[in-house]
């Protein structure tokens, strides 16, 4: 199947499954034949684990959007397929470089749709083909729709014939969806490398190609590479000083100083600030001592052993916050926030982790950013996999901390959870359930394609 006949029959799917519903089931739809297609047409491109892996969760993430409909199954599902289409098309270039091009190819689409030769097949009109056009088709209609005008105005009977009806359509949204489908279609099909990835893809390698010339690279044209080593051991021996001091300060306020509970919001809010920014930092300086020759350098033993050490009290600091926001937990219950806290010091220990192999295997700076990205892929889809919803609702209730009914209406896919709560207390009808439940209803009834599974389960009205 040649390229503009995948974009076309996409485009007329896309149509089939869109036009005149809701987003639902058939996003799902759309997703699983995308993921059909890639893996039927470019089957001899599946040359490791990591295609078949990413055709694994490409489905999954369908059906968990197919039964969740939510934000973050639909980020695993996108992810999913763009990931598989990117490694199966252009398996030499690092992942981490499709983040740009989809960007790129979303504003460039609009330009090269109309380059042909891109994605049409060119093709010669021969003679007979432009005479057998006009014999057949141009010269046919021209007379019908002359002669149908003439007897138009002889007949009202005739013309009734083709006009006294009206067709059940929806011209606009019809339109709407062509050029979306097409649009997407198109750029997913047909979507554009530049030139400039490929050159540049060399420099996102994890392994360093041209080892001696990075061993006497310096940062600084006017320091020389002993000089560099000092700064830098100076440097992080200064920090590792400073990081132990404020781990202390900060252990000592959370665990020894007695907060007021009313003042415990806020603290935590400062203090995951003060590590988020500080693991950042923490990376960042890692990144700029190891991008290069102190890799290689037989001197650098100490400034890897400090290194080394600023990323332990770095973790030591992630471990101190996770404390502090299971602390904020026990007297508030779980949010989908405090959940995102402990995302995100997992991922930065991760992080710290990775930085700790960058340095020990003598690996580049972009070995650390093409890790990452299938880290956050996988945590997109643990997300999206995952009745948070529901967890937060069973556990609130049964440690009796974040029970008010309005945040209780507020989660999602926790109505069975919900309703039986709200009848055990008699709090039904009084509070903002009732904006939950009417979603529930509308989803309930409106069309196959538009629907969320998980709603389908529940009871039409509650008990």
């Amino acid at each position: 199947m040649k390229k503009h006949q995948i974009i076309l029959a996409c485009t007329a799917v896309f149509i089939l499954l869109f036009y005149n519903e809701s987003v639902g089931i058939n996003i799902s739809i759309f997703g699983v034949i995308l993921t059909l297609l890639i893996s039927y047409f470019f089957q001899e491109k599946f040359v490791n684990r990591s295609h078949l892996v990413l055709v694994m969760t490409s489905i999954l993430s369908c059906f968990a959007f197919a039964w969740y409909g939510d934000a973050a199954s639909f980020f695993a599902l996108a992810l999913s397929i763009l990931f598989l289409q990117f490694k199966t098309q252009n398996e030499e270039l690092k992942i981490v470089q499709i983040f740009p091009l989809i960007f790129l190819n979303g504003i460039t689409t609009l330009g090269r749709v109309f380059i042909f030769s891109q994605w049409l097949p060119e093709r010669k009109i021969h003679n007979d083909f432009a005479k057998k056009l006009v014999a057949f088709v141009v010269i046919p209609v021209m007379f019908l729709g002359l002669f149908f005008i003439v007897y138009s105005f002889g007949s009202n009977h005739f013309s009734s014939l083709f006009t006294d009806y009206t067709l059940d359509i929806n011209l606009p949204q019809l339109i709407a969806m062509c050029i979306l489908g097409f649009y997407i279609s198109f750029s997913f099909w047909n979507y554009w490398v530049p030139d400039v990835c490929y050159q540049y893809n060399s420099k996102l390698n994890n392994e360093f190609t041209n080892v001696s010339e990075v061993k006497n690279q310096s940062t600084f044209s006017f320091l020389d590479l002993d000089f560099e080593r000092k700064s830098g051991e100076i440097t992080l021996f200064m920090l590792n000083i400073m990081l132990l001091i404020f781990i202390g300060t900060y252990n000592y306020e959370q665990f020894f100083e007695v907060v007021e509970k009313t003042n415990l919001s806020a603290d935590t809010h400062e203090r995951v600030n003060a590590v988020i920014f500080s693991i950042l930092m923490a990376v960042g300086v890692i990144l700029f001592y190891f991008k290069g020759g102190f890799n290689f350098d037989e001197k650098a033993k100490a400034l890897k052993n400090l290194a080394k050490v600023w990323l332990a009290l770095n973790v030591v600091l992630i471990i101190s916050a996770m404390v502090k926001n299971s602390e904020y937990v026990s007297f508030y219950g779980l949010t989908y926030k405090r959940l995102g806290v402990y995302a995100f010091l997992i991922l930065a220990t991760i992080g710290l982790i990775v930085s700790f192999q960058k340095i020990l295997k003598q690996k580049t700076n972009a070995y650390l950013f093409n890790q990452m990205v299938w880290y956050f892929y996988g945590t997109i889809l643990l997300c999206s996999y995952v009745n948070w919803g529901n967890l937060i609702t069973n556990y609130n209730i049964s440690a009796n901390k974040g029970v008010d009914p309005v945040f209780l209406s507020g989660l999602n896919f926790n109505d069975d959870v919900r309703r039986e709560y709200f009848k055990q207390n008699k709090l039904d009808g009084k509070y903002a359930e009732a904006v939950r439940e009417e979603l529930i209803s509308n989803y309930q009834n409106s069309g196959f394609l538009s629907k969320a599974l998980y709603y389908e389960f529940l009871d039409k009205e509650k008990k």
